[in-house]
């Protein structure tokens, strides 16, 4: 696929990086010839010097072979004409800009084409704040979870939860958990961590002490599973403190507010004046979150939660390690930065999480083969969920009409459910595909995401792997 990328910063540098593993012809634009130099020496892609709404550039970037324009400039008007741009220089099939003005989000009728055709011409609008923010809603709606993804509407979610000690599920195998879950709960376990390393979950697997156990569920049964996991019942979060007023602390605040005892620190008097004067609810305070005294001042040991989310990685680090060692029962901090989240204790700071990342993710299913509906990185890229959709018939499909038990699935790969209509099924042997379901899979492996679209495209037989 040949794909441009607009915009040299830390999400267009995310992109690039996971879109040249995966053999992509990839091309960057960027004014600041120092980044674009820095990307070359490390990446096997192309990288053009220049403005990226001005028609010469995308030319030399060879727009009119592009499948996919991804304009990620810290400019709204310049991502959005460079895709109207793309669309007519050469129609490019797939436009994705990312924008972070609320005007152009609240409009979302300004883009759909589907409605107006004069609408601007843009397959997908991206708001890495606006993802972020939604992101760390559903690591609060779990209380003790690492990560929570959506499929097939919200029908199905995949958690992420790491077992602690006294909980009933330890040393039990994996066949057996049903027997420890309220009746009527159903959850298939899709991945295990242990150290770092995977644990393929077959029935005899046993969970242990400190493992990392991704489940899928509805969403009904996820906090009964959680409890069954984490040894204890986990309350939600009522006291609630957010370091950092910028986009994503505000539009947290303004969502929890109403539920929750909310309070903002952030450094910025004019910022901390604004956003007084439109929350009602929340408490506002002016003042450096890493300041041991204002948050001991401030009843830091009263707190549930607590959202590191300004735009410093240091920042965030320092004041979520603080804020654990000040009694605060669960810490969650926004870091970019890889080498970063590579050295943080998990006694630390409980959950780490990257915009890069969330947004990469929310375009992944754009660079899937096949009827890919989503896909999703978990474990910091490391592995793959994907929701898929069965095309053809039994004699053009590979797996159509037949049992998920003999399906000659690659090893690295978890069937999780099968959705049919509004039905969603827990994946066993017995369940025959049929055509159209949903299947949703998590990869430990990523690059077997080549060979999953090559099981579910209808084709004539010949050679499966």
């Amino acid at each position: 696929m040949n794909i441009i990328i607009l915009g040299a910063g830390q999400v267009g540098t995310s992109l690039a990086e996971l879109l040249s593993d995966e053999n992509n012809d990839v091309t960057v634009v960027d004014l600041d010839q120092s980044r674009l130099q820095q990307l070359q020496d490390r990446l096997d892609i192309r990288t053009i010097s220049g403005h990226a709404s001005d028609p010469d550039v995308l030319i030399q970037a060879s727009i009119e072979d592009a499948d996919m324009l991804i304009a990620t400039t810290q400019n709204d008007d310049t991502n959005i004409v460079a895709c109207q741009l793309a669309h007519v220089m050469h129609k490019t099939p797939t436009k994705i800009a990312r924008v972070r003005s609320p005007s152009f989000l609240n409009h979302p009728e300004l883009f759909d084409r589907n409605q107006n055709t004069d609408a601007i011409p843009i397959n997908m609008l991206i708001s890495p704040e606006s993802l972020v923010k939604d992101y760390i809603l559903q690591l609060i709606a779990y209380p003790g979870s690492l990560q929570v993804v959506d499929f097939a509407d919200s029908k199905v979610r995949i958690v992420a939860i790491r077992v602690r000690s006294g909980s009933l599920l330890v040393d039990k195998e994996i066949r057996d958990i049903k027997n420890h879950l309220p009746s009527g709960i159903e959850t298939r376990i899709v991945a295990i961590y242990r150290k770092g390393e995977v644990v393929m979950p077959v029935g005899s697997a046993k969970i242990r002490e400190d493992d990392e156990v991704f489940f899928m569920a509805v969403p009904s049964a996820i906090p009964a599973i959680v409890e069954e996991l984490r040894r204890y019942k986990l309350r939600p979060s009522r006291n609630i403190m957010i370091a950092g007023g910028g986009n994503i602390g505000y539009n947290l605040a303004k969502e929890l507010e109403r539920q929750h005892q909310v309070k903002i620190v952030d450094h910025n008097i004019e910022r901390a004046r604004t956003i007084a004067e439109t929350l009602d609810e929340t408490i506002i305070i002016h003042g450096d979150v890493a300041d041991k005294s204002l948050l001991i001042e401030e009843n830091i040991d009263e707190i549930d939660l607590f959202l590191a989310v300004t735009n410093s990685d240091e920042a965030n680090i320092i004041s979520g390690m603080l804020a654990k060692k000040l009694g605060v029962k669960r810490v969650i901090a926004l870091v970019n930065n890889q080498s970063y989240i590579d050295l943080i204790h998990l006694n630390s700071i409980d959950v780490a999480i990257s915009a890069d990342q969330i947004t990469t993710s929310h375009l992944l299913h754009y660079m899937r083969q096949g009827d890919t509906v989503k896909a999703f990185t978990l474990r910091r890229g490391a592995a793959e969920a994907m929701e898929v959709i069965v095309h053809g018939s039994e004699n053009t499909s590979k797996i159509i009409g037949k049992p998920i038990g003999e399906i000659d699935w690659p090893m690295d790969i978890t069937i999780g459910c099968v959705i049919r209509e509004d039905q969603v099924m827990m994946a066993h042997r017995d369940i025959v595909i049929e055509a159209e379901d949903h299947v949703v899979l998590f990869l430990t492996d990523r690059s077997r995401a080549k060979e999953v679209a090559e099981i579910f495209s209808p084709k004539e037989r010949t050679s499966w792997f």
